[in-house]
């Protein structure tokens, strides 16, 4: 295949492009700097300076069997307005942007196939209750915002593309939420936050990049896929499994309070959570390379 994927360097970018070439896929990064996405990736790269602003290049898109749409400010910061701001903008008006620039193709050079990243954050905070692919969105800001970012993946549909939204759980791997937590658990100062009782519905990188491949090559991989391990897990019990890991004590409570006198609204995604399942990927049988969360905390984790 000839795969065009944006916000390549990212974590999840550059395993995936990884893979990609691995297979023998020819791949075009899509970066506000193409010379530094060629030289660290290996392969050609197209500059999107603003997508925000402006649609992407035709050269980058054209030809193309398939697009793997990653970019998104991340969420992880505290809530201020403007904040807020780029954190929608970067995935509503980026995704708009990108369709607007296959729908500018002729219809013989469009890709065939959108994977266009979103977020488990979908559904809101919903306490116990189990949520597969039908289940309603919620009422928050991340829930809206991410209803708003699918619906402008979802309109490439009308251009005969098949799009899959991937809806990712908080993602295991050396970096992101996980490298903050270590340097408190390495001090045994790790454990349960607000109480421990909200899901986290944690996946290991390798899933996530095995589940864009998955959707990339499964012509019934359509529509929204959580992509969360089998079974997500309470706070309390990721916090003991990661204390587990590092044979470090995790026992220390984190109050709600005080995250949220840190970070603001922001804490909200830390405080609540959601017990996301993985129905249709399951369905669709795909088979999970990291479903046990010991296994991937420890390989996440260098250990």
């Amino acid at each position: 295949m000839r795969v065009a994927v944006t916000g390549a360097t990212g974590t999840i970018g550059s395993a995936l492009v990884r893979e990609l070439r691995a297979r023998g896929d020819e791949v075009t990064a899509l970066s506000r700097d193409p010379e530094r996405a060629s030289a660290s990736l290996g392969v050609p790269a197209e500059r999107w300076g603003d997508p925000s602003h402006e649609r992407p290049p035709a050269a980058a898109l054209s030809g193309h069997d398939a697009v793997v749409h990653l970019i998104g400010e991340t969420i992880a910061q505290r809530w201020t307005d403007a904040a807020k701001r780029e954190i929608s903008e970067s995935r509503v008006l980026g995704t708009r942007n990108l369709v607007a620039g296959m729908r500018a193709l002729p219809e013989s050079e469009r890709p065939r196939v959108l994977v266009s990243q979103s977020g488990a954050g979908f559904y809101g905070a919903r306490g116990d209750e189990r949520l597969d692919e039908g289940a309603p969105a919620g009422d928050d800001f991340v829930a809206q915002m991410v209803v708003d970012w699918e619906a402008e993946a979802n309109a490439a549909a009308e251009l005969g593309l098949r799009v899959a939204t991937t809806r990712t759980g908080p993602v295991l791997s050396e970096g992101g939420a996980l490298g903050k937590m270590l340097p408190f658990f390495k001090l045994g100062l790790g454990g349960p936050v607000a109480g421990g009782r909200q899901y986290f519905p944690w996946v290991h990188l390798d899933d996530v990049v095995g589940a864009q491949l998955f959707a990339l090559d499964t012509d019934a991989a359509g529509g929204p896929l959580n992509v969360t391990a089998p079974e997500p897990v309470t706070n309390k019990e990721f916090s003991s499994a990661l204390g587990r890991v590092l044979h470090r004590p995790a026992f220390a409570p984190v109050p709600g309070l005080a995250l949220k006198a840190l970070y603001g609204e922001m804490a909200m995604i830390v405080t609540t959570g959601q017990r996301a399942v993985p129905t249709r990927l399951t369905e669709l049988g795909y088979a999970f390379r990291r479903p046990d969360l010991e296994d991937a905390l420890s390989e996440a984790t260098g250990g």
